[in-house]
């Protein structure tokens, strides 16, 4: 055995004492990345093992604002063991009784026979689905039970969709594919697709998606279909997926906050790593004696550096085992709270790649925040054996030690980079927590040169308590810098979530609201557009009425190339979207760059693009967009690039053609409504019944569907930074427990000269608000910095700065400081200055 591992060895019989902060910033962060790392794999398996039923079959082709053409129905059914067809599209439930109608937003799902190829569909009471939709007296339905509840159902009532009556024949318990994306803003219906003659849905020009599940026989190549699919329907917009990845939208919702998670994970592992830093620093300085009296003996400063590395690393491995059986154990425990939390099965067990990713972290980190305080422990002179105080070089460590501190923050910040699935965020985030540690550093400095300046000024003078508080601040055995770093640190990510927070719900509470219509009424027929206006134009309690109208078509090719070739991932090409004709102009200061076309324009097709989108997609003036429009090519060249605005929820078209465009196709018109709020239900109830196929969509049930995915979005971030607080809050007690026996020396001599008990307290006191208001005002200033970044270029919104929450991080900083410097107080206060002083 080597010297070092002999001296190693020696250290570590004596117990952890010292090292417990350590261990417990390093289990606690590799604990939250490894839990949230096991969730999000979970949730990628149960994705992946239960396709077929999340999809509702092996394949699914999807076309928009038409069903299959008997050619495509046949393409179809000879390659598939069993085809399904469904439609889906919005509409009103209405529903007559004792003098009153009441009326709910609906998305209705009309299925064939063969619905569903897999899983089941769970009924109440129970019944297969053929029998809850046949015809009796009245076709049947089944209805979500929060629509029954709406509007006040009862098993064997009768509800109205557009002209057509249905018996409700059951509650929708369970729908096996709804994780796959199928789903709208209201609750579900499911009718037969056969009932739909006659109704005045789903006809052509309204607003709807068919869908087409393929049973595919075993052994089936589905690469190869997809590829022949997309040769039978080239540029036809249709839409493709299969049981591989049957919920594209959840998985890359479940992968970015994941991955989101272990970005605030690794921020907690930072605030640790100030905790592993001091808690190593505090033990070496307990150490100096030991230290200096091995150097006596002969033993260099490689075998010093060697010893202690070896006792760190299996420290560490100790941390990181208790941190991976932890991370591993939650997901197993809180599996049923979390099953009951997601649209599938997650696949919850011990995932091996997660809980090597937290490893890795752990490892680097830790290495990142031991190397310096070891190379200056390893640099301990022997004469420290005649002085109480460390007296190795408390400035820059050796060049080595930088250049491998420098080479391993690296290794861990393109780790995370390569393996969060975020590159660029990650950079991003290293980069900020890399420059909150340079600004915390810099500001534990300039506070402490400040204290010192203070101590000695006319403001202290006369003034014990306060002069004892700043003279204990600026020091130069102060712990301000292990204190401000871990709380600041800590700090910041809660402020940035706080920032953040706020900012959003302001926008869909406050913001949104005043400027967003009442009512967006869909699938007006062009016969019943002058009704409409006339309803709601002369209505005194409507205050703005907006028309247009609309067809759906989906981008195919830019500048005669295909589409995705020249926009890539842009949204414009995620399905289909909405187009529109008009002959005038919109307002002047709308219109960045071309012109408009004159109003009797009978020309080539014209174009209006949305500004902001055109330059996105690298377009301009006299580019040429192929949009597919009910199965027709249109060619447009680019006339005009205009200012939209999405943001108000009003109407916004990315594309407008010239009418002459247009000619001939069958079309509906949209409407959105300004109405104050005791002229909407009246509105809504002679709309209805004037036109029962016309949908109304209530802004307001809009706006609360985002507020409350944004709420579950704010919860996951806010326990993510709480978590990262609570470390900080560890490596703030560690701070305070490491300068305790420099606290009972100071209180002892403070004693002797005359200091009352009372004053030592408050002076104490004083020093730990201080410290904990200095890194809350830091960490505000870098939480708004954070908030601000990703408002503007993530969200793409407004910042407004939040005094309230600044405020509560300030306070709350100076308050865990305070707490946790009267905790370990006490001793001090309590300890004997004959006692001490006899030991110096």
């Amino acid at each position: 055995m080597t010297p070092a591992l002999g001296i190693a060895r020696r250290e570590l019989r004596g117990g952890l004492r010292g090292f417990r902060i350590f261990l417990a910033c390093l289990t606690l962060g590799v604990a939250a990345i490894a839990a949230v790392g096991s969730v999000r794999v979970s949730i990628d398996q149960g994705l992946t093992r239960e396709g077929a039923v999340i999809l509702g079959g092996d394949a699914q082709i999807s076309l928009p604002l038409r069903r299959a053409s008997a050619e495509e129905r046949t393409w179809m059914e000879g390659r598939a063991a069993t085809v399904s067809e469904t439609l889906d599209f919005r509409a009103m439930a209405v529903v007559e009784g004792d003098g009153e109608t009441q009326r709910a937003l609906t998305q209705i799902r009309a299925v064939d026979g063969a619905y569903p190829l897999y899983g089941a569909v769970g009924l109440a009471p129970a019944m297969t689905m053929q029998e809850a939709l046949e015809a009796r007296t009245l076709p049947g339905v089944v209805m979500h039970p929060a629509l029954i509840a709406q509007l006040d159902l009862a098993i064997g009532d009768t509800v109205t969709f557009g002209t057509g009556d249905f018996e409700l024949r059951a509650a929708l318990e369970n729908e096996p594919d709804m994780a796959g994306g199928n789903f709208g803003p209201g609750p579900r219906s499911i009718v037969a697709l056969s009932a739909l003659a006659g109704t005045g849905l789903a006809t052509q020009g309204t607003l709807y998606d068919s869908q087409y599940r393929l049973a595919l026989a075993q052994g089936t190549d589905i690469e190869a279909l997809k590829g022949a699919a997309r040769r039978q329907f080239a540029e036809t917009g249709f839409g493709w997926r299969d049981a591989r990845n049957a919920a594209p939208a959840l998985r890359r919702f479940t992968d970015r906050i994941g991955a989101f998670l272990v970005l605030v994970g690794l921020a907690g592992l930072a605030v640790g790593g100030i905790g592993i830093s001091a808690a190593i620093r505090s033990y070496l300085e307990g150490k100096t004696a030991t230290i200096a009296t091995l150097k006596t003996l002969g033993a260099t400063r490689a075998t010093i550096f060697a010893a202690y590395l070896a006792q760190i690393a299996a420290l560490t491995l100790l941390g990181l085992a208790l941190g991976l059986i932890l991370g591993a154990l939650l997901p197993l425990v809180l599996a049923p709270i979390i099953e009951t939390q997601l649209p599938v099965t997650a696949a919850v067990g011990l995932h091996p790649r997660p809980l090597a990713e937290a490893a890795l972290y752990g490892t680097l980190t830790a290495l990142i925040f031991t190397l310096w305080p070891l190379a200056r422990g390893a640099d301990i002179r022997p004469a420290a054996l005649y002085r109480q105080a460390l007296t190795g070089n408390r400035g820059w460590p050796r060049w080595p030690i930088l250049a491998l501190t420098a080479l391993l923050a690296v290794t861990l910040a393109g780790s995370a980079a390569l393996l969060s699935g975020l590159p660029r965020m990650t950079l991003w985030a290293a980069a900020g927590i890399l420059a909150a540690l340079i600004v915390l550093s810099l500001t534990a400095w300039l506070i402490r040169r400040l204290a010192r300046a203070l101590a000695r000024s006319r403001l202290a003078r006369g003034r014990s308590t306060i002069r004892l508080a700043l003279g204990a601040v600026g020091g130069p055995g102060s712990d301000t810098t292990s204190t401000i770093l871990s709380l600041g640190l800590g700090l910041s990510v809660l402020a940035g979530v706080g920032q953040i927070d706020t900012n959003l719900r302001a926008a869909i509470q406050t913001e949104l609201p005043d400027r967003a219509p009442s009512y967006f009424f869909i699938d007006i027929q062009t016969d019943q557009l002058a009704d409409f206006l006339a309803r709601t134009e002369t209505d005194p309690g409507v205050t703005r009425v907006e028309t247009a109208p609309i067809l759906r078509g989906f981008v195919t090719r830019i500048d005669g190339q295909p589409a995705e070739e020249v926009a890539g991932e842009h949204w414009i090409l995620h399905g289909d979207r909405g187009v529109t004709y008009r002959a005038t102009p919109p307002p002047e200061e709308q219109i960045v760059a071309g012109s408009w076309w004159a109003q009797d324009y009978t020309g080539p097709p014209l174009m209006g693009f949305a500004a902001e989108e055109a330059r996105e997609i690298g377009i301009g003036i006299g580019s040429e967009i192929t949009v597919n429009l009910l199965g027709r090519d249109i060619t447009a060249t680019v006339a005009a690039l205009i200012e939209v605005d999405f943001s108000d929820a009003g109407i916004g078209f990315v594309m407008t053609l010239n009418p002459s465009a247009l000619a001939g196709a069958p079309h509906t018109y949209i409407a959105t409504v300004y109405a104050e709020e005791p002229a909407e239900a009246p509105l809504l109830r002679d709309i209805a019944g004037a036109a029962p196929n016309i949908t109304a969509i209530r802004v307001r049930d809009a706006i609360d569907q985002v507020a409350q995915a944004l709420q579950g979005i704010a919860a996951a971030t806010s326990w993510g930074a709480a978590a990262t607080l609570l470390t900080g809050l560890l490596v703030l007690i560690g701070a305070a427990a490491a300068g305790e026996r420099a606290r009972i020396q100071e209180a002892a001599i403070l004693k002797t000269l005359g200091a009352s008990r009372a004053r030592i307290l408050a002076s104490f006191a004083l020093r730990a608000a201080i410290q904990g208001a200095a890194a809350g005002v830091i960490a505000v200033g870098a939480g708004t910095l954070a908030g601000w970044a990703v408002m503007r270029f993530v969200m793409e919104g407004s910042y407004t700065f939040h005094a309230a929450s600044a405020v509560a991080i300030i306070l709350g900083g100076a308050t865990l400081s305070l707490l946790a410097g009267l905790v370990f107080a006490w001793r001090p206060l309590a300890a004997r200055p004959a006692r001490i002083l006899r030991t110096q």
